[in-house]
């Protein structure tokens, strides 16, 4: 195919136009003279951005990813927030240590056992304090509060339950032997009075007594009139005597009275209640033999009562005696009743691990029965000016308590403390280890606990052995098997 001379042409200039913007983008552009190249400036270098993990502070990487550890992601490191800055703006590195094993440390990087990459841990600002940057300590959720002074107070609301008062309850006992004849208490809960007749007891020993008195009493009306004096004294004695036998056995002086009177031996005598109360026992009935000593009546008197009330044992030390309680029933919501501590038991109730207050209250229209449910309310004394923190910021172990001091610039540091009674309002007293004006962590203690934890078990077994007591000459001790094992038991404790 022949081209025309016009096609030739165009081809033609299309290849010299492709020439020259091939030179000038090989070239450059030379707008000056020649020579004189045009400075182009180049956009300042960005800092390199680090990774860390939030629940494991010394893992450092330098791209987002997964903590190797717990498998949370990595948040980025705020350029100067950590650790301390060596002379040349840079954390100094403090020892490198593997991801998996914590006790797998060297003083240069490389690689574990298991081939990963060795991670850089970084010098702290003093030993047993924690940095944490801006960015971590927020999406861990650290919060401070302050150790200021306060009022201390509680209000103890527990449950109580109705008894009898224990000095009004009485046991009436036969002290002959003989059947009952006839009862006139003859029901559980019946109320009695005192001086009332309870029950008919027929007894030979009471009839052969009955006769004995009125033998001693016609023979002391005879020896009376006798001229001599000992006689006469003799009978007035026989007569007492007999008296005396028969008050011995419950007999009152009115049926005395009345058997001198009538002298006619009764078959029965009637009992009567020396006490006052309701019947909360009665175990005999009409026509039962009983024996000397046999319990016949229980009687007790609730024109009072006593309300023990739990109180726990973290409680007891807001507890004494002589504070005012409100105790309220059910049947009567919105009416609590005065009353006030007369007692507290000095011990612990084995089934509830609580100790029991007592509270004695008036019972005039016998409204409160005994073993009935009733809610207390003990107003405890305040403790003034006392110094406190938040109880969640206190950390308890087996060996005491602890909480986090804030000390500024993402430095925390754990502090043993000595902690008094706490307040309905959530405030623990600290009686040694804080001063007021402190700062401490009221949340991701926990975090804080376990990372200090973990940095002092590796300060131990990074800690140079003491060298100076050995004697001259004598080589380096080297690791022995047990060494690592006993490293890693301090690990844990």
């Amino acid at each position: 195919m022949k081209l025309s001379g016009m096609m030739k042409s165009f081809l033609l200039v299309v290849a010299v136009a492709a020439a020259l913007g091939l030179g000038y983008v090989l070239g450059g552009r030379h707008t000056g003279p020649p020579g004189d190249v045009a400075s182009v400036s180049e956009p300042a270098p960005e800092a390199k951005v680090q990774y860390t993990c939030s629940m494991h502070p010394f893992i450092i990487r330098d791209a987002p990813g997964l903590c190797p550890i717990c498998g949370m992601e990595l948040t980025p490191i705020k350029p100067g927030a950590g650790a301390t800055a060596a002379p040349g703006g840079e954390r100094k590195v403090k020892h490198w240590i593997s991801s998996m094993d914590p006790t797998y440390i060297r003083e240069a990087p490389g690689k574990d056992a298991m081939g990963m990459d060795l991670v850089p841990v970084y010098e702290e600002a003093a030993p047993g304090e924690i940095v944490i940057d801006s960015v971590t300590a927020q999406n861990m959720g650290i919060r401070t509060a302050p150790v200021e002074r306060r009022n201390l107070s509680r209000t103890i609301r527990t449950i109580g339950l109705v008894t009898y008062e224990e000095q009004s309850q009485y046991s009436v006992n036969s002290k002959i032997e003989g059947w009952i004849d006839r009862l006139h208490i003859n029901q559980t809960g019946q109320m009695v009075k005192k001086g009332q007749p309870l029950m008919e007891i027929y007894s030979p020993d009471l009839v052969a007594a009955q006769q004995e008195y009125l033998l001693a009493l016609e023979t002391s009306s005879r020896l009376a009139g006798s001229p001599s004096g000992v006689t006469a004294a003799g009978g007035s004695r026989l007569l007492d005597a007999a008296r005396t036998r028969l008050k011995y056995w419950d007999i009152s002086d009115q049926q005395i009275k009345e058997l001198e009177k009538s002298r006619q031996v009764r078959k029965t005598l009637t009992l009567y209640s020396p006490y006052q109360g309701i019947v909360t026992e009665k175990p005999v009935v009409e026509g039962m033999r009983v024996m000397s000593g046999m319990e016949l009546l229980q009687i007790s008197d609730i024109s009072k009562v006593w309300v023990n009330a739990d109180i726990y044992e973290y409680e007891q030390a807001w507890i004494k005696v002589g504070l005012q309680a409100a105790v309220e029933f059910s049947f009567a919501p919105g009416k609590p009743l005065p009353g006030k501590i007369t007692y507290i038991y000095p011990y612990v109730e084995g089934e509830t691990r609580t100790i029991k207050a007592r509270i004695e209250l008036a019972n005039p229209g016998l409204e409160l029965k005994p073993d009935m449910y009733a809610n207390v309310s003990i107003e405890a004394d305040a403790i003034a000016d006392a110094l406190a923190v938040p109880g969640n910021a206190v950390l308890n172990s087996g060996k005491g308590q602890t909480v986090f001091v804030a000390l500024g610039e993402g430095r925390f540091a754990p502090r043993q403390v000595k902690p008094g009674v706490s307040d309905e309002g959530g405030y623990v007293q600290v009686l040694e280890g804080l001063q007021e004006g402190e700062q401490v962590v009221t949340s991701a203690q926990f975090m804080l606990d376990s990372e200090s934890k973990l940095r002092e078990a590796i300060q131990k077994m990074t800690e140079p052995k003491d060298e100076s007591s050995a004697p001259a000459g004598a080589e380096p001790a080297t690791e022995q098997p047990g060494e690592k094992k006993e490293n890693l038991d301090d690990l844990f404790k």
